[in-house]
């Protein structure tokens, strides 16, 4: 019997999950409709961009480079100093979704991860809309 593959592995891999990161933040630097996520970001994003790659490949059951370098991601602690509403919650969400189909994420796949970025970002919340 074989050992069932992570969401790191079905998706992909390292390979597929730096493009769906570069592609997101890509979006979020050319479309208008980012704006206001793009604008609680610093001027370069390679940092961030590091750090949600990290992230993402340790969730998905890839390596844990993130926990590695910066412990527990404690993800809702380290989100408090930025003001996170509705708007930046479904701007996120919709940055993530076109970044994982431009990269050719499977529909049901997409459909699967959607779900849990939806739980996280809408936890993500600080501040009232």
């Amino acid at each position: 019997m074989t050992e069932p593959q992570s969401l790191y592995e079905v998706i992909g891999g390292e390979t597929r999950v730096r493009e769906m990161v570069d592609r997101f933040y890509d979006l979020m630097e050319l479309e208008p409709e980012f704006a206001l996520l793009r604008s609680a970001h610093p001027p370069t994003l390679d940092n961030a961009r590091d750090r949600l790659f990290w992230f993402l490949t340790g969730w998905m059951g890839g390596p844990d480079a993130y926990v590695e370098r910066f412990g527990h991601p404690r993800l809702r602690a380290r989100h408090m100093p930025f003001a996170i509403g509705t708007q930046e919650r479904d701007q996120w969400l919709r940055a993530m979704a076109w970044a994982m189909e431009d990269v050719g994420v499977a529909e049901d796949l997409r459909l699967r991860l959607m779900e849990s970025f939806y739980q996280t970002a809408d936890w993500m919340r600080n501040k009232p809309d």
